[in-house]
């Protein structure tokens, strides 16, 4: 039989591994497939530079695998710092996010992350540092919003001649 060959091997290499990755049942059969690699006389090694992961990775694959069987291979809970939020307060923070700031006593017009830090600390008594609170607003489904600056008593028509692209309507009135 003829050898195949797959165009751009090294990139659709590195798409196959993106997708392994994305999902628990792909992560699951590819532990699967090194563990059948390694029933085959492959060794950790070799399973390793097959599978493009480091010889220890698939140590911990044969080691997980021989004491729980197939359960062993599955996604199990990954191991991390509990969130100082819980979902009750979670789902709070989001209806409070959802008010204007000077809704609830804040003299600030938009919501940031300073203002969200404080407002935690003040209002649930929960210490999160600004780019935390960031994190907070994407996870919320918020996203950022910068204010464009009015200058007060600005002459509209002086505005206009001073923009360097002319406006599209004949009125220069948008």
């Amino acid at each position: 039989m003829r050898r195949l060959a797959i165009r751009d091997a090294d990139v659709m290499r590195l798409a196959v591994q993106d997708e392994i990755q994305r999902s628990e049942e792909a992560r699951y059969d590819h532990r699967l497939h090194g563990v059948l690699m390694l029933c085959n006389g492959m060794s950790c090694y070799e399973v390793a530079q097959v599978l493009g992961h480091s010889p220890r990775t698939v140590e911990g694959w044969v080691k997980r695998f021989e004491a729980d069987g197939l359960a062993g291979l599955r996604e199990q809970a990954r191991p991390g710092r509990p969130s100082l939020l819980d979902e009750a307060v979670v789902a709070k923070v989001g209806r409070d996010l959802r008010k204007p700031p000077d809704a609830l006593g804040y003299k600030q017009g938009l919501w940031d992350g300073k203002l969200l830090s404080h407002h935690l600390q003040a209002r649930y008594g929960v210490a999160l540092g600004v780019r935390q609170c960031q994190r907070l607003f994407g996870r919320l489904g918020f996203r950022r919003r910068k204010p464009r600056p009015v200058i007060a008593k600005a002459d509209p028509s002086a505005q206009r001649a001073f923009k360097k692209t002319p406006s599209a309507d004949p009125e220069g009135v948008r």
